[in-house]
């Protein structure tokens, strides 16, 4: 098992949103927030589209991750969006209905000025789980384990968002670490400019936006 410690020390209160986008299941999402040496889930959940909604028109699936991902953008206010990329294994077909997914996540974060940063399945199953080849259920175990969760994050589409969110902080923790470059960042409003109720957040998981029960 992996040892996942925040050594880097990231500076102040940030939050970073995983994004897990789906063809045609559930699109996960995720949002940790690090404060130090401390990382929390904020809210955590999976994005499912009715069939009769998805026959309703071409872009509905879309327009509902579209709104889903501008949501949770104005209320977190992430500091990086860490979203999956296209596995290159897939035919054709799912792969440039991926890639629409990707895309609406992409616009979400262009128009609220936030960084976006890509990894491909194997290195997030590699940074999180130790193996590029870890499966669904192995990545659940992990993500509970490093986040010290009181539950198994479900469904699995919310706990691999969870894991790129993770695979994002690990990633900036040893560029800080080993003094490398960082990404550039956004222009976007920091948590430093938040009300303090703003960043009291309680932990969440839903399919949607609702609060959960």
């Amino acid at each position: 098992m992996p040892e996942f410690r925040p050594d880097g020390h990231l500076p102040g209160l940030r939050r970073i949103l995983g994004v897990d986008p789906a063809a045609s299941g559930p699109t996960g999402y995720g949002v940790i927030e690090i404060d130090g040496r401390n990382l929390r889930v904020l809210r955590y959940g999976a994005l499912r589209v009715s069939p009769k909604r998805r026959k309703s028109s071409a872009g509905a699936c879309l327009q509902d991750v579209h709104s889903l991902l501008c949501q949770l953008i104005q209320e977190f206010h992430p500091a990086a969006l860490a979203v999956e990329s296209v596995f290159t294994a897939l035919n054709m077909r799912t792969a440039l209905r991926l890639a629409e997914v990707r895309g609406v996540v992409l616009l979400a974060a262009e128009q609220h000025g936030v960084a976006v940063r890509s990894y491909s399945p194997r290195e997030v199953k590699a940074r999180v789980a130790g193996y590029g080849h870890a499966d669904k259920k192995q990545i659940q175990i992990m993500v509970r384990a490093l986040l010290r969760m009181d539950e198994t994050p479900e469904p699995s589409d919310a706990a691999d968002a969870l894991a790129v969110a993770l695979c994002h902080i690990q990633g900036e923790q040893f560029a800080r670490r080993f003094g490398l470059d960082e990404p550039s960042r956004s222009s976007s409003p920091r948590l430093s400019r938040l009300p303090a109720a703003s960043r009291r957040q309680s932990p969440g998981r839903s399919s949607g936006l609702q609060p959960a029960r």
